[in-house]
This record gives structure tokens, C-alpha cells and sequence, in this order.
């Protein structure tokens, strides 16, 4: 029973690879994927002043991203790209989605900027430096990001940097590493 669904599953995907190598052929784009680190500021210092608390409102974060870019002439590219952080500190992990929009200089390196959403997920024990498990208090939020940054090539990897904000009132930076295909 089993051959009867392995035989037709091994010829698909035979005639397949070769459609998707020619496929890779005809994209105009490029494609990256990759890891980053960096810090995310949640930008808490009024709150700290007005109420003459302490808070711990900064996170490292360690993620990856990947996206596709798409030419639109010469020197200028349109792209999207996703990205999933974890967290240590204030920020337990955040996700999102951007559109990006920027030019490619002589030498590959790219400039743009990028608009999207994120979504971010606190941890309030870490920010307070309490215990508020008893509490019923919500620990994630989401808006929309914008930010600038660049890709700068290195043979088939590339090395990037990005400064972004949340909606203006939080401020993160990062840098990473990846590959493009």
C-alpha cells in the first residue's frame, strides 16, 4: 500500500525539482534569511519620573528574519521581510512584518526604509522587578514600526544594521548576519 503512494510522490517530485530550479532562474529577486541581535529601548524613562519608580525598560533581543527583494528599476528595490526575536529582560519575544522600499548602490549594498507591524510580548516581572503572576495584567502590544537600515554584501552573505520604532514611542536597534539566494 505504502509503494503505491511512494512511486507517484518520488516521480512528482522529480519532475518538480527541475521546475524549481528554473523558477530560482527567472525571479528577478533576492532572497534573504539570516539571525540578529540587538537591544530594544521600550522608552519607559517619563513613566519613571512621574511616579518616581525604577524600571527596567530595556531588552536585548536574538532573532532572525528573512524576506525577498524585487528590482524596480535601476539602483531601486521593493521588498518584504518577517522577523521573530526572543527576548531577555523587558522583552520576552516580538514578531512582525515589514514592507521595505530603498536603493541598491554601486557594490550591492542596499539602503531603504521599512514600514510594517510588530507585535511585542513584555515581561512585566522583569520591568517591575516584582512578582506579578497574581495579577491579570496585559503583557503584549502591538503597532506599527518604521525604521531605516542597510544590507551591506560580503560575497554570498550580507551584514546588516537597522534602527526602528514602535509606533515613536519605543526605539530598537539591531544588526545581523545572513545569506542571500
Amino acid at each position: 500500500m505504502k509503494t503505491k503512494f511512494l512511486i507517484p510522490a518520488a516521480a512528482a517530485a522529480a519532475f518538480a525539482l527541475p521546475t524549481a530550479a528554473q523558477a530560482q532562474d527567472v525571479l528577478p529577486g533576492e532572497g534573504f534569511i539570516g539571525v540578529q541581535a540587538g537591544v530594544h529601548d521600550l522608552g519607559l524613562g517619563d513613566i519613571e519620573d512621574d511616579f518616581g519608580i525604577d524600571l527596567d525598560s530595556s531588552g536585548t533581543i536574538l532573532g532572525v528574519f528573512a524576506g525577498y527583494d524585487l528590482p524596480l528599476g535601476p539602483g531601486a528595490f521593493v521588498g518584504a521581510e518577517v522577523n521573530y526575536n526572543t527576548g531577555f529582560g523587558a522583552i520576552d519575544s516580538e514578531y512582525g512584518i515589514a514592507g521595505r522600499i530603498g536603493t541598491r548602490l554601486p557594490g550591492g549594498a542596499k539602503l531603504y526604509a521599512r514600514g510594517g507591524y510588530q507585535q511585542v510580548d513584555f515581561d512585566l516581572d522583569e520591568i517591575f522587578d516584582e512578582d506579578l503572576s497574581g495579577f491579570d495584567l496585559d503583557d503584549d502590544d502591538g503597532d506599527y514600526i518604521l525604521g531605516l537600515g542597510a544590507d551591506f554584501p560580503l560575497g554570498g552573505s550580507l551584514i546588516r544594521v537597522n534602527l526602528d520604532t514602535i509606533s515613536f514611542d519605543t526605539v530598537r536597534a539591531t544588526a545581523g548576519v545572513g545569506f542571500k539566494f
